[in-house]
């Protein structure tokens, strides 16, 4: 059997040392993977000239020297990798991660189950019964998007953002998820906290979650945000890795 046809990407200039390798216009899951796999070729065959890449949920940026490679050659190389199947996923480390729902740690969960026609409570089932996939890494250090979310919980985003959100906070936002490590802006709602925090300085790992990992949340009572807050806080790693 001849293995399927996949569409090539766009290449599109990015000032005068970047290159986007564009899989789609849209969210989509396949593009995603398709944009993680390039990554890793890049990783383990290194283009000479390239000085980093950066991936997103749908492209790939390539930051390059023009002194070493010129667009025209550095494009023909990356389309001839992202022609390549994408390899099946292994190794996928899979994550539990805590949440205290509602109340002063989720100030957005009870208008969202108004707005779904829906409770509380049926939100936070719904919110842990989903099984996500880390798609990126950015906005602020940490920061952690997630595709897989139900579409039960779809949400428009908010119309007037917040200045400022908690660090920690478990919200969802058109057809995303996501954990927020930082405190800053966001115009996602909020449905909790985690203790977890997926970036911290001085920590090794300094970043927990990477693209591609997959994340389960499981509720946790306030007692227990506060006890696992402060062992977070000393460095520890609050989040579960679970074997495949």
């Amino acid at each position: 059997m001849t293995a399927p046809t996949i569409s090539p990407p766009r290449l599109l200039p990015s000032g005068d040392s970047a290159m986007t390798v564009e899989f789609s216009r849209h969210i989509d899951e396949e593009a995603n993977r398709r944009v993680l796999a390039l990554d890793q070729i890049l990783a383990l065959e290194p283009i000479v000239g390239i000085s980093e890449t950066v991936p997103t949920y749908r492209s790939l940026l390539v930051h390059y020297d023009p002194s070493h490679i010129d667009f025209a050659s550095l494009g023909q190389k990356l389309l001839a990798l992202a022609e390549r199947p994408v390899p099946p996923s292994k190794n996928i480390r899979h994550w539990r991660v805590p949440v205290t729902y509602g109340g002063e740690y989720g100030i957005d969960l009870e208008d969202v189950a108004k707005t779904l026609g829906t409770t509380p409570d049926d939100i936070v089932a719904r919110h842990i019964a989903g099984d996500y996939r880390v798609a990126m890494i950015g906005f602020t250090p940490g920061w952690s998007y997630l595709s897989g979310l139900q579409e039960s919980l779809y949400m428009p985003r908010r119309q007037n953002p917040r200045l400022l959100t908690p660090a920690g906070t478990i919200s969802v936002g058109g057809v995303q998820a996501g954990i927020q490590c930082l405190a800053g802006p966001s115009g996602w709602h909020l449905l909790g906290c985690t203790p977890v925090r997926t970036y911290q300085l001085h920590r090794d790992p300094t970043f927990l979650l990477e693209p591609g990992d997959r994340v389960k949340f499981y509720q946790i009572d306030a007692k227990a945000f506060v006890e696992q807050e402060r062992a977070a806080a000393h460095g520890e790693i609050i989040a579960e890795w679970v074997a495949a």
